[in-house]
């Protein structure tokens, strides 16, 4: 199948996710792939930025710091290149209309509304930023049906899972697996984690990730949000979407069948892999990226998740069990509580602690639109900063 040339936006491209992507296009443009950068996007890593603007020469870059801006505009000199910083100018560069496809890295709750302008205005979506189907899944669909445009995952676990169902009927599902590394704190009891320090969580053992989503996968909330986000992808109750331990991180996700049959997605831990697979969508491309030894990995072993120790994943099945704005809640405590958590000033074990607070207290709406959300997601971030 011949692969038509693709224009990209890249929200979040100095990040980690953000560079995996840029080193997959630079693999494939080795190869003879038409792929041409129109956008990229940092908050304040300037440096990275205006190497990956030498490189890729996109038409405009934006620039969330305004400081970093500043000093991006005094220190290179790049002819024809628009330079934004704004946050207002972001929904502009999203509407742009000479790319086909916006790569959305970005995380937090911010990844939201420029998904929703890049659908609203034709763009196809690739994301990562699991925050924008956590609190919007439902909007989020609708709008894809509306405008006919296409959300493709790169997180490597519901990539595993759009592969595996390719072909087959959705309402053959009897469930899918998600896999789970069990993080730096897999082998460790409660009492042991508790006081953790921000070092001990940021040991992820496989992956290496921004510091926001490394304590996630420690709490295990990046894995209750990928449930969260199963649940919107591939439209399945949250009944049907089971967690495993699988150390290794070999195989990426699973779904079974009805018949009993099961498919599993598998690949040494590399983000590269997903992230083609999103951009070259449906075609499968060569790389030269590592491929994956089996007499090297001949062990791969699984294990139940500890509810006690990761009550973030226990809290995320509680409110699965109505719908409503409770995922609004639970996104804005965790961003909040994990920042607090990051500069010290709050003990590991109380973030599920504040999260379960916050959603205790919260009034659930079954019926809301986006400004709903945004005001919801203010209320709940003021009230964690004042008790905190």
């Amino acid at each position: 199948m011949g692969y038509k040339k693709k224009n990209i936006g890249i929200l979040g491209s100095t990040g980690s996710i953000g560079r995996n992507t840029l080193d997959v296009i630079r693999n494939l443009i080795s190869k003879g792939i038409d792929i041409s950068i129109s956008f990229l996007s940092t908050n304040n890593n300037i440096g990275i930025l205006a190497e990956q603007v030498k490189e890729f020469s996109p038409r405009s870059i934006f620039i969330l710091n305004k400081n970093k801006a500043k000093e991006f505009k005094n220190s290179y000199n790049f002819n024809n290149l628009k330079i934004y910083d704004d946050i207002k100018d972001i929904i502009e560069i999203i509407r742009q209309d000479d790319y086909e496809l916006l790569i959305n890295s970005t995380v937090g709750f911010s990844g939201l509304i420029p998904t929703i302008e890049a659908i609203k205005t034709g763009k196809n979506i690739a994301l990562a930023n699991k925050e924008t189907l956590v609190v919007a899944g439902k909007i989020i669909n609708e709008l894809l049906l509306k405008h006919k445009r296409t959300l493709l995952p790169i997180d490597s676990e519901h990539s595993a899972i759009l592969q595996c169902l390719a072909g087959e009927d959705i309402n053959s599902i009897e469930k899918i697996i998600l896999t789970a590394s069990g993080g730096p704190f897999r082998n460790k009891t409660y009492e042991q984690i508790k006081n953790a320090t921000v070092d001990d969580a940021l040991n992820h053992p496989n992956w290496n990730m921004g510091n926001k989503i490394t304590i996630d996968s420690a709490t295990m909330m990046n894995k209750g949000f990928e449930i969260i986000e199963a649940k919107w992808l591939f439209k399945i109750d949250y009944e049907k979407i089971k967690v495993v331990i699988h150390p290794q991180s070999i195989i990426h996700s699973m779904v079974e069948f009805k018949d009993g049959s099961i498919k599993a997605q598998l690949g040494i831990p590399d983000m590269r892999i997903p992230i083609q697979y999103a951009i070259t969508y449906p075609d499968r491309l060569q790389s030269d990226f590592p491929k994956m030894d089996f007499i090297k990995y001949s062990n791969l072993t699984f294990e139940e998740p500890d509810f006690l120790k990761f009550e973030c994943l226990k809290i995320v099945y509680d409110i699965l069990k109505q719908e409503g704005t409770y995922p609004v809640v639970l996104n804005a405590a965790n961003e909040v509580a994990v920042d607090l958590f990051l500069k010290g000033k709050i003990k590991f074990f109380e973030i599920p602690l504040i999260i379960r607070r916050s959603i205790e207290t919260h009034k659930n709406k079954i019926a809301f639109d986006i400004e709903e959300i945004i005001e919801i997601d203010k209320l709940t971030r003021k009230e964690i900063l004042d008790r905190n």
